[in-house]
């Protein structure tokens, strides 16, 4: 490097913008991966599993977007300011986070092979699921590492950047469209938020059931009975057609009752209902897609009935 050859702000930042562009494509490309092999191969767990899974894609995506064609454009002003004035590849700050982004690379490959070597000896159970992570992990960190040596190394030109270039688009895009492919397209996402809203609105009306049971030593005969007897200004209505959710008691007991829906499709863990062990008194709230009933009814050892004054 020149003498006089000194790092400008600007050399500083598309530098600094850059790796960081690139850290953060690869971290939310590593968590896209991920979630779309956590839902292709599940993971069965001996532990309580409390809630539904949902393994969305939207951020990771959304970041990709935005991110993957910001980090193209900064490493196209850098070689653009290259081949002007060559010198500049020799500035500190390139040098500097270039060997860094070779070590974190280089690291985290060892990890990962540290990681496989370590459950084969162990004699833990080596998982498509965690072999495809594995895989994924090690694959994008071994591009990374190849790409900044050759880089380093001043073994890149104009034409062999363009072909890493597709290569990191292709890995991307086919990332994203895999994910959907697994996951669903973004309608899809917004059809199962609403069937997670859904849920979540019956089990509030049902604690909402429960509380005016305690009180009152009955069950409301409908909604609009449950909020005045409660004291709730409003009970939730579906927030996908704005309609009052369906409520009806069952039988004389007066201690039974359905609170209903319309689920736009089976819930997650309903296909594989015995997979996960459950808490006792676990109530599960898997459904399947169309109209569907909930069978509810009061614990009585837990509720007791108010006797009469």
């Amino acid at each position: 490097m020149e003498p006089n050859q000194k790092t400008s702000a600007k050399d500083f930042f598309l530098n600094l913008g850059a790796i960081v562009a690139l850290y953060t494509v690869v971290i939310t490309l590593v968590n896209l991966l991920f979630t779309v092999i956590n839902r292709a191969w599940p993971q069965v767990n001996s532990g309580y599993y409390y809630g539904s899974y949902s393994g969305t894609i939207s951020w990771p995506v959304a970041t990709l977007i935005i991110f993957f064609p910001v980090y193209i454009l900064l490493m196209w002003l850098l070689e653009r300011d290259y081949v002007k004035d060559p010198q500049k590849r020799n500035l500190p700050i390139r040098r500097w986070l270039t060997y860094i982004t070779l070590f974190i690379a280089g690291l985290t490959m060892a990890i990962d092979l540290v990681t496989v070597i370590y459950y084969f000896i162990d004699g833990q159970e080596l998982t498509t699921g965690f072999l495809m992570k594995v895989f994924s992990l090690f694959v994008l960190t071994l591009l990374v590492f190849f790409y900044y040596i050759q880089d380093i190394r001043e073994k890149l030109n104009s034409a062999s950047r363009k072909v890493w270039t597709i290569v990191a688009l292709v890995i991307v895009v086919g990332g994203i469209t895999w994910g959907f492919s697994v996951i669903g397209s973004p309608r899809t996402q917004q059809l199962l938020r609403y069937d997670e809203q859904k849920v979540n609105d019956l089990q509030n009306i049902n604690s909402y059931v429960q509380s005016y049971y305690s009180m009152k030593g009955s069950l409301p005969q409908n909604l609009s009975e449950l909020a005045a007897g409660t004291g709730y200004q409003s009970i939730p209505n579906d927030p996908q057609t704005g309609n009052p959710y369906e409520y009806k008691l069952i039988g004389q007991s007066s201690k039974a009752y359905e609170l209903c829906a319309n689920f736009n499709s089976q819930s997650p863990e309903a296909s594989q209902p015995n997979i996960y062990m459950r808490p006792v008194g676990y109530q599960s709230w898997n459904h399947p897609a169309g109209h569907y009933c909930f069978s509810e009814s009061i614990p009585v050892n837990m509720y007791p009935a108010p006797k009469p004054l």
